[in-house]
């Protein structure tokens, strides 16, 4: 079973968001890191760039498949993880740690339709 943590958001597309303040911490879930297996590259956005919600924001890539990344939230790009540019492999380490990118969130409304970490685990069972 995959690890869900409480008080975060998700997506259908297996994206979670960490809200601290006005900023979200927008990385892929435990249960999408297991599906992918060994992380081999992260493609990630610039600073400054804006994402929305729903929209493709970069890719991650394994040995087994490439996953396009989906926002959960729209908002302008502070941050990445650098670190994930050289070891890739600490989404597999820790998914919920490892988040990709910083947003600066332009419509907390966004997370109205995500999910909570009880609806999120339900969802995965059906998959």
């Amino acid at each position: 079973m995959s690890k869900v943590i409480e008080g975060l958001y998700y997506s259908e597309s297996h994206e979670f968001v960490r809200v601290e303040g006005d900023f979200g911490f927008v990385g892929i879930t435990d249960y999408a890191q297991n599906a992918l297996g060994n992380v081999v590259y992260v493609d990630m956005p610039e600073v400054d760039d804006e994402v929305e919600a729903g929209e493709e924001f970069g890719a991650v890539e394994s040995v087994k498949a490439a996953s396009d990344l989906i926002s959960p939230v729209s908002g302008k790009v502070v941050e990445i993880n650098e670190a994930l540019e050289d070891q890739p492999e600490l989404i597999n380490q820790d998914a919920f740690e490892n988040w990709i990118i910083k947003v600066e969130l332009s419509d907390k409304s966004d997370l109205d339709s995500l999910m909570d970490a009880k609806a999120y685990s339900e969802f995965c069972e059906k998959e």
